[in-house]
């Protein structure tokens, strides 16, 4: 039997319809994180594979100075997987890394 996680997450991805072509390696999505004591954070995640991607779309739209540089997302995973993304959140959790600019605010929590 598996133990409970001290976490909860919801996983934007996990809401989505399927379609063709989906690559769980190439994308993005949204994630929060409550902590058994109610925190909260939110994350905007990237896998690796899609940073390239999307160096790649604005070097022909042109944003980014044709994709010489890119803002950062908060968090880079190798897949769009729950079991992978329940061990980065523990490892994050492990290591003390869930970093304050994640966290949502309190007055934002309740709205």
């Amino acid at each position: 039997m598996t133990k409970p996680l001290p976490f909860q997450l919801w996983l934007e991805f996990e809401h989505w319809i399927p379609q063709e072509g989906d690559d769980l390696e190439t994308d993005f999505f949204n994630m929060q994180v409550t902590l058994a004591c109610g925190t909260k954070y939110a994350l905007n995640v990237w896998t690796f594979k899609y940073l390239s991607k999307s160096i790649e779309e604005c070097s022909e739209t042109g944003e980014y100075l044709s994709g010489c540089y890119h803002s950062a997302p908060d968090l880079f995973v190798a897949r769009l997987d729950r079991a992978l993304i329940e061990r980065v959140v523990a490892d994050l959790i492990a290591q003390r890394a869930l970093k304050e600019e994640w966290k949502v605010p309190a007055q934002l929590e309740d709205s």
